[in-house]
């Protein structure tokens, strides 16, 4: 196996670790916060006020993402993210308002550098003839994290109306623990060539030069320009999407599930179930577009991202006809159409909820890790901005509007942003058959020799 795969197999692993804490952490906050409210009437903190201010706090770092990475490189940046995300896991063994809050803007500080580092790592991993298959890989292995922490929880939270102390802490324990086992994956990771450089003598002599705060505030300003093209301006619609259907699976749809006390006699439970499923969903498509990524990537990446709408789409009509509009709330008595709520239908629609996300985060990362290999820092930092800023939106109208509100606006921005994206990607095939030359421009710069720190 090459030093390429084989990095992308440990940031995979790495990624899996620190995210089985992370997403279980966020689909179970807003239960876990109203146990603690119920035992501590001094304890206010909401789960969704949370969550929209990590992801505020993630949106406008964002900018400043690409110069942190000029200085450290991504793999100390990757490191030094994600021990933000172990710190936010203790936060929960210490309930405070002010603490969980200060720590929900620290986390969205690091998930900035993070996630750009890694996009960056994972080009430099690639090219045009791998980039696909490393995507999916990445995203399969990444995603695995849904099942290894919603199983924990379903086991400890089952036959259990309210939350107690003694698991709430269990759980927690166990989650930070875990982060810490990716955070070393992370560290093993080798250093890759910065292929953004060009092959050309000036061209590198270019990029030496540019050390410091000079090489900071030029991936700041590359960003800006990169921001206002056509094409990214584009993507940035399918961008918002993701951002709002991740906020939406990932720390709505579950405590949807659990408030709504007609699906079964302990609804609590469901809620670990619905994030297997979702996980499952994950999984399954990163796997089939990463080891199957030449045949599923045959005729481009725009049927791919159609079929996740397409998903998407059956997903929410399903979730609309079973779960009452007040669920994303409180505790409820309430149905919807569907009477009594299936469970079977919620878990089937998580399913489809992962998939869908799986359908167009794998093609994202192949647009953004082959088409704009050149700018790859910048492209992945505009990418989270932009789908950072829609979840800490999603997050805080989730608190005001109900279930079909939220719903409606997926449907509508989903259409958007996958009309969006076949845009972009029609014009990418357009330009590869009048240029074959650029199709051939992401091997040629690989072998640049210029090693991150």
């Amino acid at each position: 196996m090459d030093l390429k795969f084989v990095n992308v197999l440990i940031l995979g692993f790495g990624f899996m670790f620190v995210f089985t804490a992370f997403q279980t952490m966020g689909n179970i906050e807003k239960t876990i916060l109203d146990s603690i409210a119920k035992e501590d009437s001094s304890f206010t903190a909401d789960g969704y006020t949370s969550l929209a201010i990590i992801y505020t706090a993630f949106s406008l770092c964002n900018w400043l993402a690409p110069s942190f990475i000029s200085f450290t490189g991504p793999r100390v940046a990757m490191l030094v993210g994600s021990l933000t995300y172990t710190l936010f896991m203790v936060t929960f063994l210490f309930p405070s308002n002010w603490l969980l809050y200060l720590m929900s803007g620290v986390l969205g500080a690091g998930a900035a550098i993070t996630w750009t580092g890694q996009g960056n790592f994972l080009a430099r991993c690639s090219d045009l003839s791998s980039i696909s298959r490393n995507s999916g890989i990445f995203w399969a292995l990444l995603q695995c994290s849904m099942f290894f922490g919603n199983i924990f929880v379903y086991y400890q939270f089952q036959a259990k109306e309210h939350i107690d102390a003694d698991t709430r802490n269990v759980v927690i324990g166990v989650l930070t623990a875990v982060a810490i086992l990716g955070i070393v994956f992370l560290a093993a990771l080798r250093p890759m060539p910065d292929n953004s450089v060009g092959t050309s003598e000036a061209q590198r002599q270019e990029q030496q030069n540019r050390t410091g705060w000079g090489s900071a505030v030029y991936a700041f300003k590359s960003a800006g320009k990169l921001f206002i093209t056509r094409d990214m301006l584009l993507l940035s619609v399918a961008f918002l999407y993701t951002g709002m259907e991740l906020s939406f699976f990932s720390g709505v749809y579950g405590p949807s599930i659990g408030f709504t006390k007609k699906i079964h006699t302990t609804p609590k439970e469901i809620v670990g179930l619905a994030g297997i499923c979702i996980g499952a969903g994950e999984v399954f498509g990163g796997g089939l577009f990463g080891i199957l990524a030449k045949k599923t990537t045959r005729f481009g990446r725009d049927p791919i991202v159609i079929a996740g709408y397409v998903i998407h789409m059956v997903a929410f009509f399903l979730i609309f006809l079973n779960l009452p509009d007040n669920a994303p709330f409180k505790d409820t008595e309430d149905i919807s159409y569907l009477d009594p709520p299936r469970p079977w239908v919620a878990l089937l629609c998580a399913f489809m909820l992962g998939l869908g996300d799986a359908c167009m985060n794998t093609q994202i990362y192949s647009m953004l890790g082959g088409v704009y290999v050149k700018n790859s820092v910048g492209a992945f930092a505009l990418f989270k901005f932009t789908q950072s800023t829609a979840a800490a939106i999603s997050f805080f109208y989730s608190s005001h509007l109900g279930l079909r509100a939220q719903l409606g606006i997926l449907v509508v921005f989903g259409t958007l942003g996958t009309a969006c994206f076949c845009i972009v990607e029609w014009a990418v095939k357009r330009r590869q058959r009048e240029s074959p030359e650029d199709s051939r421009t992401v091997s040629q710069d690989s072998r640049s020799v210029s090693y991150d720190k």
